[in-house]
């Protein structure tokens, strides 16, 4: 029940960040580039926090670099320059599409052979994605849905990056330290541009500290009662959850389009992660039922095979 809990609420925090950025910047409550600055410092601080008290490892033990913490803030600036222009479901459709694009493709450089499903249902997502995004009078922004494409694949560099690490929680807080000097220097070049209230400080605090900080120590306590395969199907529910949001707090509409895609993208990761884990499980136990008892009849005929000649020259004996 708690791992139930801590993934729901991770996933709601999730698809808060899209409603948040959106609220911040559809209402001109404040720049993309200060959005960006201000999460990833509050991001940062809530993860010092947090890591202090639950995690035994050191922050020199963390794990975090230079590279992971510029793909964490090309993810987090592309994210908000997109949200400018993209409804909360359209981005947060074409972000996860293009996360699970990015991790399979490079899984396929790294030497992975897809089941066939696999392919079907990356075919399938990818296809959704280039339905959502075609010319048309429903189709989103070009500029924001490139944007968010480039945010998707830093994010799943990223994510890749990160697997395998001792003490995920203190490897993101170092990279959010690490990627704050690199929001500071794009705050510094569209100053003249800055747009700051109060509300949109405040947005930005709350998708740094609570739906970013404090839900990536979620994620990962969450995790632990998770396998690989339920950890990628549970975020299928994200993109959902965040269009839901756009409707309930955005007033926004959604398109025809919008569903067609999101089945297609949504449907082709699940089948492909699915595929997946059926092939795993295969190729690791195969028909392992069947071997035992044979392997103990064939010792038992052996045995009886050695005793029949003993038993045959007791016979004679007698």
């Amino acid at each position: 029940m708690r791992i139930v809990v801590l993934t729901t609420v991770t996933m709601v925090a999730f698809a808060a960040n899209s409603i948040l950025c959106r609220l911040a910047l559809g209402d001109a409550a404040i720049d993309a580039a200060s959005f960006t600055t201000l999460r990833l410092i509050s991001g940062a601080i809530m993860l010092l926090v947090v890591s202090r008290f639950t995690s035994r490892s050191r922050a020199t033990d963390s794990g975090g670099n230079w590279l992971s913490a510029a793909m964490l803030f090309v993810y987090a600036a592309a994210f908000s320059f997109a949200y400018t222009s993209l409804s909360a479901g359209t981005g947060a459709l074409i972000l996860f599409g293009a996360v699970q694009a990015t991790m399979v493709l490079i899984a396929l450089r790294t030497g992975e052979r897809p089941h066939r499903l696999e392919w079907l249902g990356l075919g399938a997502a990818l296809a959704g994605l280039v339905y959502l995004v075609l010319p048309g009078l429903s189709a989103p922004s070009p500029a924001g849905s490139a944007l968010m494409a480039v945010a998707g694949i830093a994010w799943g560099v990223y994510s890749l990056r990160g697997r395998g690490v001792a003490a995920p929680t203190w490897a993101t807080t170092a990279n959010f330290v690490r990627a704050v000097p690199f929001a500071l220097i794009v705050s510094a070049i569209t100053l003249r541009g800055i747009s700051l209230s109060p509300r949109g400080a405040l947005l930005a605090v709350l998708s740094g500290a609570v739906t970013s900080g404090l839900g990536y120590a979620l994620w990962y306590m969450a995790l632990k009662g998770l396998t690989r395969t339920r950890a990628a199907i549970v975020q299928l529910s994200v993109p959902v959850i965040a269009a839901a949001g756009g409707v309930a707090f955005l007033a926004e509409d959604v398109s025809l389009r919008l569903i067609v895609s999101s089945v297609m993208i949504l449907g082709g990761v699940g089948l492909s992660v699915t595929a997946r884990h059926s092939e795993s499980i295969r190729v690791r136990d195969p028909a392992r039922p069947v071997q035992e008892p044979a392997g103990r009849s064939n010792q038992g005929d052996e045995a009886t095979a050695a005793e029949r000649p003993k038993r045959a020259g007791s016979e004679k004996d007698s």
